[in-house]
């Protein structure tokens, strides 16, 4: 859980760099590209070709190719349709797909208590952040869900991955930011739009942190934790990140909220986890 948590915590203040800094300025594939390949190159001293099988290989970088490198294409072009607020509004659908890609992945029936407080993390999570939503907001949405479905299927992959092939997941990782550049060059190559580089030291200087940190880092841990918990515990943790990305906005960039919502919205996603503990010792993982 500290891993999850501390990555949440990093992960808040993206949300508003890219859509104040990076979005509509800089060309999407290339800050997708740049960013993954400065995560790869942190876990470089990492890569290893002894002791890992093809099928590993194959598998961790079909991770990366998912998460990081489809996912960031969905997502970075989302802002060009939606705001913030909205951005944060649909992600909030995230554990159910968490929930129900682990439970096909194991290959047993669906997991209903762990659906259930899924459901009810994703309700506390529309409480906090349901606003009024623009007239034209299909397209962000659609791109949204889709960043929702890959994101879930190489957090629970990779969950997975470990479970069947046990790897060191510093070596492993490696392999994953390997397939998100690979992805992420070609869809740079084909749709990028050369003419939209940064251009400014700041616009660089994020980059380079989300690259670094809460890429190169964070889905590092966030997925070193996916292996330390059950996959229903992965699932609501994928929504804290909207109460603490509501705090990050207040604190820094002085949004005004509805405190009342924001206070309801989050004992409800408090309650989901604490009712998931309670009957996950009821279910297998």
């Amino acid at each position: 859980m500290f891993y999850l948590i501390f990555v949440t915590i990093v992960w808040s203040f993206s949300f508003s760099l890219i859509a104040v800094y990076l979005s509509g300025q800089v060309d999407s594939w290339f800050a997708v590209v740049m960013r993954v390949l400065l995560a790869f190159i942190t876990f470089i001293p990492f890569f290893r070709f002894r002791g890992i099988r093809f099928k590993q290989m194959i598998l961790l970088m079909g991770v990366g190719a998912c998460q990081l490198g489809i996912m960031y294409f969905f997502y970075y072009n989302s802002f060009q349709y939606i705001s913030v607020p909205e951005v944060l509004l649909f992600t909030i659908s995230t554990p159910i797909y968490v929930t129900i890609i682990y439970d096909i992945l194991q290959g047993h029936r669906l997991r209903y208590s762990y659906l259930l407080t899924a459901i009810i993390a994703v309700i506390g999570a529309a409480i906090i952040r349901y606003d009024h939503i623009s007239r034209d907001f299909i397209i962000g949405f659609l791109l949204i869900q889709g960043a929702n479905v890959v994101f879930a299927l190489g957090q629970v992959g990779y969950k997975r991955i470990m479970e069947l092939y046990p790897l060191p997941q510093h070596q492993a990782f490696a392999w994953v930011y390997l397939g998100a550049v690979l992805v992420a060059s070609l869809g740079w190559l084909l749709f990028g739009d050369y003419s939209k580089l940064p251009t400014t030291n700041l616009q660089w200087g994020i980059i380079i942190w989300l690259g670094v940190i809460a890429s190169g880092l964070c889905y590092f841990l966030w997925n070193y934790g996916a292996t330390k918990v059950d996959s229903g515990t992965l699932a609501i943790m994928n929504n804290v990140v909207i109460p603490t990305g509501i705090l990050v906005n207040v604190v820094v960039w002085h949004q005004s909220i509805d405190w009342i919502r924001f206070s309801i919205g989050s004992v409800v996603i408090v309650f989901a986890l604490i009712l998931h503990h309670k009957v996950k010792r009821h279910s297998p993982k």
